[in-house]
């Protein structure tokens, strides 16, 4: 007994890095808590592992976390069918919002309670493409091919490896009983081996299908008229351009005559931040009227009640034209005119309306002088420029080709890169200080992934203060806090953290992908992908799986050095149960979180009642769709997926759940992609093949993790298995990436001809002989504006018998190729034509494109937004249609039609 509490006291004096040395490593005595039965005895199972396994929770943990989540999902679902029933605008705002092309809708459901099904279910998935985007359609696409992939891996799995695992004399208890810790005969091993060959084989399968599929959908997509016609498919971004090639001329010369527009980028950060002002003073100006009019339309109403006077209206032209803010001090005294302070606090007060105007009156006129010198050529150029060409085929020729004769020169190259989503201050950014760049951000990135664990362990360790006051009595004053402020503390307060944390960090990987130089919105969520896919895979999956079966066993691998292989071979498969019920949680709650959108809901109802003060702000709300990341977004269900093929083989069961959370998952997304949520960033698809290759990592992590466990059960004949299956799909995976990098990258001329003949057969005239280099032929991957207004027919069925369901999925070059998909594509959904001033400023800095902003007032029934809106018009435009008060006097507009004086018709570039 001295012994042991000499032995304690040693402990408390150690660190927990040294105790596992001294215990691990040097195999000293065992520490105290270990029994007797614990050291005796050569069982690895013996004593306390021995209990816990007689005792096994995995079933009990898994109800206990299915039953809640299943009553929090149909609880969200239950509201979900009752309030779409009443909120159209944020259930369902594809259906008729008004700032959307007719064409852009989606079809109206009914309004039934459960009869919206039938119609739902009948739209297809392609309806998203035509109507949205590329990236919105293959995320569907991702989800719906990861569901199918689970679910065929549990008909591959299940039917072998449940019987072989079930039967494997390892002891195991409930759902341990399912998994590969419950096999002890090595010889039966050799069945999952040959399962995991037949799985893992069927997913580089599927990766390399889907990938053709991708290949053969965006060569049919970008060729087709609804893109090839566009400006952005026929400009070309070159960075890092030498101060040489600065030059217009020059660069005519190089391009010859296929070019036809050069947008030299300038330095712009004087006329930038005029701009920013004048518009910031508009908007004062804006509020200030409005303030001004709503106040005397509440003066009058309140006259009304008094028996007052009940109108006041102009009585003639003359009087609206009269003396500035003369109607207004009919209702509104002076001093209670909008006024403001030059500087905060202690700045000179002064009428905001007069102030705004004076300032406008300065600032406009020095705008336009600026803009009108840019656009001449006469300011200081950045080391970029954009060149648009006549055709498509040209574009994509320079595209392709090596711009310069020095390394990093003109180069990285972009195309198809749409000026509202260039980051301009990028564009300044030098070959040198883009090299430095990548190599400081992706080591920021590697060392946030690595040690993020500490952080979220800190709320951890706040979420058990009174834990933390053992360990550290000086933090014992921490018990002398008010009850109340105490659980505050440990409980609100870890859980609002963790919320902000995993809040921040896709804004901190955003923010690193363009301090790292990336030089558009779509080059920024590419980017995000792939770092965000990495702090998925080694934050929520590799630490939580290692930390899980590591915990399990720690205790017993502390009493027993020698046992800890075997320890780890059965408790690893363990960790799976948590993936179980993390699959119930995200298919449950997620799916019908994303349909409720509960937090949406209530910001748009709450929020609009009391910050939107102005037209512009009721209808900026009411018009703007919320929209999804698409680099946070596919790595989260890329890592779902990846832990489900991990687990595939040690633990077959999370297959059938994840096949399950998935589906759920993608019938979430399904509905809101159709109904509710629009794209802002287009990466023309390049977000799939980038999850398709992500989606590896699963079978690499399993097969990689079953040598490992092969190897800790001296099971010599499965290593050799595995090791030769792993070399054979690194050699396929290397040899298809080769084969198809190129066509993810660049359009082939081969499918010029082949396009041209697609829309002659759609005008219904013969295929045209040239082979599409003449300026004038006939073809959308020149580039050429077809006309969308003659008559066309459909293309018809393929140029193929109709497949069989083997067939098709077998060969996926001959049945979903580019004449296949090329129907799914349309011609007429929307006419690509610019005017001159588009033409002309298209890929101009926004401060050097950016026209005066008209304001938007409320109408009165006393004709003060009509003076305000002819004095302030002298300065900046400004109307008052559209808008005005209801009898109680509050703020309203012509929702119904959604075409405000300030609402601009989306330009496709």
């Amino acid at each position: 007994m001295d012994t042991l509490n000499a032995f304690n006291s040693a402990i408390q004096r150690r660190s927990p890095s040294t105790l596992i040395l001294e215990h691990v490593i040097l195999r000293r005595a065992p520490p105290a808590f270990c029994t007797k039965t614990d050291v005796a005895g050569d069982n690895p199972n013996a004593g306390s592992a021995q209990e816990e396994e007689k005792n096994d929770p995995s079933l009990s943990a898994f109800i206990s976390t299915l039953v809640p989540t299943l009553i929090i999902a149909l609880v969200f679902v239950s509201l979900f069918l009752l309030l779409r029933r009443k909120f159209k605008r944020n259930y369902e705002p594809r259906t008729f919002l008004g700032s959307l092309r007719p064409q852009e809708r989606s079809p109206a459901l009914p309004n039934g309670l459960l009869n919206w099904f039938g119609t739902f279910s009948k739209v297809p998935d392609s309806f998203v493409l035509n109507h949205q985007s590329l990236d919105a359609f293959l995320l569907l696409r991702y989800l719906k091919i990861a569901s199918a992939t689970c679910l065929v891996g549990c008909c591959i799995t299940w039917p072998v490896l449940f019987p072989i695992n079930i039967t494997g004399g390892g002891g195991q208890k409930q759902l341990n009983l399912l998994s590969f810790g419950n096999v002890v005969d090595k010889n039966r091993y050799y069945a999952h081996v040959f399962i995991a060959w037949i799985f893992f084989g069927f997913v580089f399968y599927m990766v390399a299908r889907e990938s053709i599929y991708y290949v053969n959908l965006r060569q049919a997509y970008l060729l087709s008229p609804l893109y090839s016609n566009r400006m952005s498919s026929r400009t070309v971004l070159f960075t890092s351009v030498p101060e040489e090639y600065l030059n217009e001329g020059l660069l005519r010369r190089m391009f010859g005559r296929a070019l036809k527009n050069i947008w030299i980028a300038n330095d712009c950060e004087e006329i930038e931040q005029l701009v920013e002002e004048r518009d910031k003073v508009a908007m004062k100006l804006e509020v200030a009227e409005t303030k001004l009019i709503k106040l005397a339309n509440t003066n009058r109403l309140k006259s009304m009640k008094k028996g007052g006077q009940s109108n006041g209206a102009l009585s003639n032209e003359a009087e609206a034209n009269g003396e500035s803010g003369s109607v207004a001090a009919k209702w509104v005294p002076t001093k209670k005119r909008p006024t403001h302070r030059l500087k905060p606090l202690i700045g000179k007060k002064v009428d905001t309306i007069n102030w705004c105007r004076s300032e406008l009156e300065r600032l406009i006129p020095k705008i336009d002088a600026l803009q009108a010198t840019h656009r001449a050529g006469n300011g200081k150029f950045i080391p970029s420029v954009f060149v648009e060409f006549y055709r498509q085929s040209e574009a994509q020729s320079a595209f392709q080709s090596l711009t310069h004769h020095h390394a990093l020169h003109m180069a990285p190259r972009f195309i198809g890169v749409n000026p509202d989503e260039v980051i301009w201050k990028n564009l300044k950014i030098t070959w040198k200080s883009r090299v430095v760049r990548n190599i400081l951000t992706i080591s920021f990135v590697i060392l946030l992934i690595v040690f993020w664990s500490i952080p979220v362990g800190f709320v951890g360790i706040l979420s058990n203060i009174k834990s933390l006051i053992e360990l550290a009595p000086f933090l014992g004053f921490l018990n002398k806090i008010p009850p109340v402020l105490f659980g505050l503390i440990q409980g609100l307060l870890p859980a609002v953290l963790l919320a902000v944390l995993m809040a921040l960090l896709p804004i901190i990987l955003r923010l690193t992908a363009k301090l790292g130089g990336a030089p558009s919105l779509s080059a920024v969520e590419l980017r995000t992908q792939n770092s965000y896919f990495g702090f998925q895979v080694v934050q929520v999956f590799l630490i939580t799986t290692l930390t899980s079966a590591a915990s399990a066993s720690v205790t017993s691998i502390l009493c027993k050095p020698a046992d800890a292989p075997n320890l780890l071979a059965t408790n690893l498969p363990k960790a799976s149960n948590f993936y179980i019920a993390y699959f119930v949680l995200q298919g449950l709650t997620i799916s019908s979180g994303a349909l409720l959108g509960i937090v949406g809901l209530i910001l748009f109802q709450l929020l609009g009642k009391f910050l939107d003060t102005t037209p512009r702000k009721m209808y900026k709300r009411w018009s703007t769709l919320s929209a999804l990341g698409w680099g946070t977004i596919f790595p989260v269900y890329t890592n779902l997926t990846v832990i489900a093929i991990t687990y595939s083989i040690i633990a077959p069961l999370v297959l059938g759940f994840a096949t399950i959370g998935l589906y759920l998952i993608y019938l979430a997304y399904r509905y809101n992609l159709l109904f509710v949520t629009d794209s802002r960033v287009d990466t023309k698809g390049l977000v799939y093949p980038r999850a398709l290759q992500q989606t590896t990592t699963g079978a690499y992590l399993a097969i990689i993790c079953l040598i490992g466990l092969f190897g800790i059960q001296a099971a010599p004949g499965p290593i050799v298995l595995m090791v030769i299956f792993l070399i054979f799909v690194i050699l396929f995976h290397i040899s298809l990436n080769s084969a198809l990098d190129p066509l993810l990258k660049y359009l082939p001329k081969s499918l010029e001809a082949e396009e041209q003949s697609l829309l002659a057969a759609e005008d219904g005239v013969a295929a045209p002989h040239s082979s599409g280099t003449e300026k004038g032929s006939h073809g959308a991957s020149l580039g050429i504006n077809s006309s969308t207004d003659s008559p066309r027919k459909d293309l018809g069925p393929a140029p193929h018998k109709k497949p069989n369901f083997i067939t098709k999925f077998l060969r996926p070059d001959l049945y979903t190729d580019y004449h296949t998909l090329r129907r799914l594509v349309p011609r007429g959904f929307a006419d690509i034509v610019y005017d001159p001033v588009t033409e002309r400023d298209a890929y101009y800095h926004p401060s050097i494109s950016s026209q005066t902003p008209l304001l938007w007032v409320p109408r009165d029934s006393m004709g003060v937004s009509r003076q305000e809106c002819y004095h302030s018009g002298k300065v900046i435009p400004m109307s008052d249609e559209g808008a005005g008060f209801d009898e109680k006097g509050k703020l309203t507009w012509d929702y119904e039609t959604a075409r405000p004086p300030i609402w601009q018709e989306k330009i496709y570039y």
